[in-house]
């Protein structure tokens, strides 16, 4: 037997699994629906801008000033106004009812008091079972409450030290800036590994590994056969992905594409790896699938800083986290995609990625080596 490698015999097995995938509906709907699907629905659906916020209002003055005030409110298109139903009792349970998040109390006397002595009150109640929620509506009262004092005093009152706050790379705040570029770290990981997994075991399943293995193949021409159509899967996944985020979504792409994508073929690779380990320690589609969903997904949405920052997390997930390529990529692609970081900036993170990458590639062919070797 020949046990030199031969890039012909790995290129007729690529050709093999390109038309598995032709002929396979489960495969073929994955690699070309599953990106679009994800970009629109989390690109479309996600917003941290907490906006039309219900705001019960209970005014007992029913003056100028208190009709000012609530004009303040809705003014600011953060809140939609619900003239309360009847007393304060009523105002408040439409917080235990969620037919509003918020309720603001405007008790009599409000414009006589602010007349009389310049100082008035009224009590905001916020329901705060939603912290993160609650968290923004409380970072809106600060502005609401100076614009309040100037329509109602006609003076601005100044602080001691004035602050200028200026948002770089994402001036708008704007949520897809933020999740679209995230995106291609779901994209891979789901893909590539899903996959990845998917093909090996079915092939274990019903049979047609040990008729390769009967051939003059060599199991390394077997694994790069295999990794080439899932390559260019997942790099056409993450074109797609920058595309979406240009043309649909408005995105300036601010840095180096060459460098985006060197960054991402490396996290491709060890997501494919990664595949290719479940499938050669599992062997059955079904748990194969289970685990790639869980050790593929999972963690590129909830650890890999794509929705919920690192930095908030307890010292124990931070830590945690280092050893998913996914954390690592996601730093690489909003760093280059937002930001436009070069390597020198995006060393760390590229290192990290780097190393998880060998370590993946190299334990999941030494173990599909093994396997496959009579």
């Amino acid at each position: 037997m020949n046990l030199k490698f031969n890039f012909k015999r790995a290129l007729s097995i690529a050709k093999k699994e390109q038309f598995h995938i032709m002929r396979d509906p489960f495969t073929l709907t994955m690699a070309t629906i599953l990106p679009v699907l994800l970009v629109l629905i989390f690109g479309l659906a996600i917003e941290f801008n907490v906006k039309d916020i219900g705001l019960t209002v209970h005014d007992s003055d029913r003056t100028f000033s208190s009709r000012k005030l609530v004009e303040v409110f809705s003014s600011s298109q953060y809140f939609n106004i619900n003239p309360s139903r009847g007393s304060i009792i009523d105002a408040i349970s439409d917080l235990d009812s969620e037919r509003s998040k918020a309720s603001l109390i405007i008790e009599p006397e409000f414009e006589h008091n602010l007349l009389a002595s310049g100082n008035t009150k009224a009590q905001f109640l916020l329901d705060g079972a939603d912290n993160s929620t609650a968290g923004v509506i409380l970072g809106y009262l600060g502005g609401i409450q100076k614009a309040a004092n100037f329509k109602l005093t006609g003076t601005l009152v100044k602080e001691p030290i004035e602050l200028k706050t200026r948002y770089l790379f994402n001036p708008e705040l704007s949520s897809p800036w933020f999740i679209v570029p995230g995106l291609a770290v779901v994209v891979i990981a789901i893909l590539s590994i899903l996959l990845t997994a998917l093909t090996v075991a079915r092939e274990w399943e019903n049979g047609s590994m040990e008729l390769l293995l009967s051939t003059p193949v060599q199991p390394l021409e077997i694994i790069i056969g295999k990794l080439i159509p899932y390559t260019v899967i997942g790099l056409a996944a993450v074109l797609l992905v920058v595309l979406v985020a240009i043309l649909g979504f408005g995105i300036p792409f601010a840095g180096n594409i060459i460098l985006f994508g060197v960054g991402s073929l490396i996290f491709l690779i060890a997501c494919l790896a990664q595949g290719m380990l479940i499938s050669v320690l599992i062997r059955t589609q079904q748990l194969s699938m289970q685990i790639a969903m869980v050790t593929g997904l999972l963690p590129s949405l909830l650890l890999s800083g794509f929705i919920f920052p690192l930095e908030s997390m307890p010292k124990f997930f931070q830590n945690f986290t280092s050893i998913l390529p996914s954390k690592w990529f996601m730093i690489i692609s909003r760093g280059i995609f937002l930001k436009g970081a070069d390597l020198s900036d995006l060393k760390l993170p590229f290192i990290g990625l780097f190393i998880l990458s060998s370590i993946l590639i190299i334990t999941a062919t030494k173990k599909f080596k093994k396997d496959l070797e009579p």
